[in-house]
Parts: C-alpha cells; structure tokens; sequence
C-alpha cells in the first residue's frame, strides 16, 4: 500500500484499535467539542492561527492565505514530530484526520509518510465519522437488549452499576458519560460536562464494544442528563425494557448521598446557591428553610428533608408513566453502602 493511505471511516471503524495513535490535527476548540474517542489533539494550527488564515483567505486571499498557513503549518507539525513522534519505530501506524481531510490533515500525513511510516488518513476527516455517528447510531442502539436499574434517588443505582461493570456485565452509565448526577444538584463543580456531540460519541463508542448477546445494563435516565440529552431512540429502548427495583431505606440512601456528594459539604456557600433552583416549585420559605439547615451544619436533616419532600414524590410522578414494567419487576433490597453489600445484590443479579 503507498503512504499516505486515504482510507473511508466506513474502511477503518472495526479496525480503530489497531491504530497505534489516532491524530487529530484540527484546533483546540475543535477538538474539545467533540472528536474520535482515544484521539490525540496535535493541532496544525491553534485557535488563533486558524482565525488569522481564515481572516486572510476573506479579506486578502487564497494565495497570501496559503502563505502564511503553510509557514504556520510546517512549523507546527516539526514541533509535534519533535515533541511527540520522534521516539516512535518505523512500524509505528497513526490515523491522521482533520475537519473535512483535506490541507491540514494531508499536510500532516504526507510529512509522517515522507519520514517512514505507514500513515493513513481518513477520507471526509472528522465530518465523515460525525455522519457515521448520525447514520449508525439507531441501529447500534437496537442491536442490544437492555436492563434497567430504577429506584429512587440515593437508593445506590450508580454504585450498583460500577459494581456490575467491575464483574464483568456490560454497562451504558449515561451519568457518568454525561458527567452529571442527573438532577438539580448533580452537575459536578470544576467538571463541566461535555457538549452534545461528544456525549454521543461516547454512547455510540461504549455500545460498539458490546456483545449483542449479552444484556446491557442502564439507569433508568430521563431524556435529558444535566443539559444533555439522550439519543430518543435509546430512550424508546430503555422506557420499554426490563426492570429492576432497587430499594433502600431512607436512612440508607441518606448515608449514600452524603457519601456520595461530599463536595457539598464541603462547598455550603454552592449548596445554598443550588436550592435556590427549586424555589419555583416549593416557595421561598421552603427554600429559606433548607439553606437555614445548611449554615447550622445540619447536612443529614436537609438531605432528609429533600428527599422525602422533592426527590421521592417527582420520582413517583414519572417512574411509573415512562417505565411501564417496573410493575413486575423483581425488587432488590440493599441493605447497607458496604462493597459487599453492592457485591451480594450485582451477583444476585448475574446469577
């Protein structure tokens, strides 16, 4: 095969493993939108060379553009080669891709491919795999059959899924690639969540490494995680598939959400700032109530209190509407927050 190769992603996806390195050549702000999961950003050109070109290309043009591009270009990939790529053998295979796999992915490439080794570059660059995503998605999704943990807020849905994933079964934990609790106070402080396109990304990237003949345990989600919503078909899926109950006693799931959002906590100030979000539905004395509970350090009353008078009743309102066979469902009681006791109900369940 002559290097650089120029290959479809329809060529490559069952074969993104076998990459040694997979190169993302586009900005930084590109890339952090969204790009090929394991992919590396090495960047042709920054952010504020690439506003430069494109300023150039409209208000000069092409010629000059491709000038000061190409300058800007060379001395980048020579900096990447020589920060990153210089101790790789001849053997070493990268996937070099940009926006649409054209000048700054080819550039890329045909440098790696001049010095040895055998490169390839996709075809249709980043868009190509984003219509990949867009295309496949639905049926990637109805290839599998699903399982889905309900239970109310801190009855231990996520610990339970962890403690499945590490025996072994498959898991989609939507919150954690969404980066998000799932509710009011769940986004995390300092971890923003991803955009939209990366969260599908990741979704489709965790379901093609599934075995279809095998279940593929989820939570049970509402359609949006945080500002992020999930795929509709996988909701349809989800909505409609099996059920697990998962109860705990309001002392237990108390103990796990304090466990659980210590950064709370530790943060008063943020907590307060939150409550106020769900003034709407329970008033302002309500409201002022709770954030009295918080100065006086009186975490476990306020947890209780949210509970028994805002998560148990909204739960209520929809688990049964949008999940139609949690009525037959089997139930499982956790009856502590130990390891081992989320180790007796994942292998109760894989038996």
């Amino acid at each position: 095969m002559k290097y650089p190769a120029l290959l479809s992603f329809a060529e490559i996806v069952d074969q993104l493993e076998q990459f040694d390195q997979i190169i993302d050549v586009r900005s930084p702000a590109e890339f952090a939108l969204d790009h090929i999961p394991g992919a590396i950003n090495c960047p042709v050109l920054d952010d504020q060379e690439r506003i430069r070109v494109g300023t150039l290309y409209k208000q000069v043009n092409a010629f000059e553009a491709k000038k000061i591009g190409a300058t800007l270009v060379a001395k980048n990939i020579a900096t990447h080669i020589e920060q990153q790529f210089l101790s790789h053998p001849r053997d070493w295979r990268p996937l070099v891709y940009c926006w649409r796999g054209g000048n700054r992915s080819g550039s890329m490439a045909l440098i790696l491919a001049k010095i040895g080794w055998p490169v390839v570059q996709l075809d249709g660059g980043y868009k190509a795999f984003r219509q990949h995503i867009n295309t496949e998605l639905e049926s990637l999704i109805n290839r599998y059959s699903y399982r889905v943990v309900c239970g109310t807020t801190g009855s231990g849905k996520s610990r339970l899924l962890q403690t499945l994933q590490g025996r072994g079964a498959q898991v989609l934990d939507l919150e954690q690639l969404a980066q998000h609790r799932g509710s009011v106070l769940g986004d995390l402080p300092g971890d923003p969540q991803p955009a939209q396109k990366a969260f599908e990304s990741a979704v489709w990237n965790t379901l093609r490494h599934f075995d279809p003949s095998k279940v593929v345990y989820v939570e049970s989600e509402s359609k949006k995680v945080g500002n992020l919503r999930v795929p509709l078909h996988l909701i349809e899926r989800i909505r409609n598939a099996e059920c697990i109950h998962l109860q705990a006693s309001v002392d237990v799931r108390v103990a796990l959400l304090m466990q659980e959002y210590v950064f709370f906590v530790e943060q008063p100030v943020e907590l307060m700032r939150r409550l106020q979000y769900l003034t709407p539905l329970h008033g302002k004395e309500k409201i002022q109530h709770w954030q009295q509970l918080v100065n006086q350090n009186r975490m476990h009353d306020l947890v209780r209190e949210l509970l028994v008078d805002h998560y148990d009743p909204a739960y209520l309102r929809s688990i049964g509407r949008n999940f139609p066979q949690l009525n037959v469902a089997p139930v499982l009681q956790l009856s502590g927050m130990t390891n081992q006791d989320f180790a007796r109900l994942a292998d109760q369940l894989l038996a």
